[in-house]
């Protein structure tokens, strides 16, 4: 049984380099993982953030569940529990204030009927950092376009 992808966070992917990921549990209520199951999740502003040895995302909305009442439903935005070992913990905490790094969510999906976020440890790129990436994926990807015509001749 694979792993049931709800959401992942592309803009992360752009906007960092990823040096380092690892999973955890994500907290939830009963609204937001009916919610999440309908794939209603956007991830875009979202990163984590160490408080008290205690692990929170940050900016993950998750509409709210649309077939209930509203006083029963979830607030979208509220900030949400990862769930952690100390170790863990202590190592994102120490590897991001000494490198001046960023926790931030890559993915969020089912396992075992489990939500599960897959957080990116990340060094923010500058903007010649994002154009020299495309450029060079512009080429690579020419220059197998080539190959493949000259296999086809």
């Amino acid at each position: 049984m694979g792993d049931d992808t709800i959401a992942q966070n592309r803009k992360a992917r752009h906007d960092y380099e990823i040096l380092d990921s690892l999973e955890a549990g994500l907290v939830l209520r009963g609204t937001e993982i009916k919610s999440m199951r309908d794939h209603k999740v956007s991830m875009s502003e979202a990163y984590a953030r160490i408080e008290k040895n205690e692990a929170w995302l940050v900016g993950l909305h998750i509409a709210p569940w649309n077939s209930t009442d509203a006083r029963l439903n979830h607030e979208p935005r509220r900030t949400r529990k990862l769930l952690l070992h100390r170790r863990q913990i202590d190592e994102l905490l120490g590897k991001s204030k000494a490198k001046g790094l960023t926790i931030v969510p890559l993915r969020i999906y089912l396992s075992r009927g489990r939500a599960k976020v897959e957080l990116g440890l990340g060094r923010g790129r500058q903007q010649w950092d994002r154009r020299r990436e495309i450029a060079e994926r512009d080429s690579k990807r020419d220059m197998e376009r080539q190959l493949a015509d000259a296999r086809k001749r």
